[in-house]
């Protein structure tokens, strides 16, 4: 991968380390405050991510990965990878590369990868992807959105990776188009946004609209359309 080639990492991977003092200084102080949280914040959890996430892993999700993940072929840009929950998914046709802003997350999905050699980890915000345009056959994010401070700049981000050709995969939850469902969205926003940093009310397929992607196929998955699979094209 030409991205990659001078690359080093600490975790046995290819991984790019963009958190320098130059990027974090040219942002305006608050948003390097919010940069900084988000970090630390996934830093901290990175241990437990995968015992919290164990009830919905078993019901729902773990399901919706392999049938999503599981017939992908070609280059694939897994953003805000994490504690790597898609790998053991992906065909081992796939070129995977896997892009997340904390780096104690993509420690713990080295682990995952450890014995696959078709995957490389980069420690990079969604916002500012680092590689060149038309790099990706596919684009996937899975309950991502969420927590990016601005969504319709990484899925701008998602647009530019993806090749013409390609697809962008947002498997996320978001507001409901139910009133009653999206007014307690509305009411407990603040505490999950205080607790972990999670937006339960964003209303996603507008901002894919919003990014440039056309819209092709939205499916509901869960709790009405509260969980929703999305399906774009550049």
């Amino acid at each position: 991968m030409h991205e990659s080639r001078h690359l080093k990492d600490q975790y046995g991977f290819i991984c790019q380390n963009i958190r320098n003092k130059a990027s974090i200084d040219c942002l305006s102080n608050n948003i390097k405050e919010n940069y900084m949280s988000i970090i630390s914040k996934y830093n901290r959890v990175s241990y437990v991510f995968d015992i919290m996430e164990i009830p919905m892993e078993y019901i729902w999700f773990s399901k919706w990965r392999k049938d999503i993940l599981s017939g992908l072929s070609g280059r694939v840009l897994d953003v805000g990878i994490g504690t790597g929950k898609n790998i053991p998914y992906y065909s081992d046709e796939c070129e995977i590369v896997g892009v997340d802003i904390s780096d104690m997350m993509l420690s713990h999905a080295k682990e995952k990868a450890t014995h696959k050699d078709n995957i490389s980890l980069f420690q990079m915000d969604a916002e500012k992807l680092g590689f060149e345009d038309d790099s990706f056959d596919y684009v996937i994010t899975t309950f991502v959105l969420c927590s990016i401070p601005d969504p319709v700049s990484a899925l701008k981000e998602m647009k530019r990776v993806c090749k013409p050709d390609g697809m962008v995969i947002n498997l996320e939850h978001m507001k409901s188009d139910n009133r009653t469902i999206a007014f307690i969205e509305d009411l407990l926003n603040p505490l999950t946004v205080a607790m972990t940093g999670v937006n339960i009310n964003r209303e996603t397929v507008e901002n894919v609209k919003k990014a440039g992607l056309n819209v092709v196929d939205v499916k509901n998955m869960a709790l009405k359309d509260v969980f929703r699979l999305i399906k774009s094209r550049p």
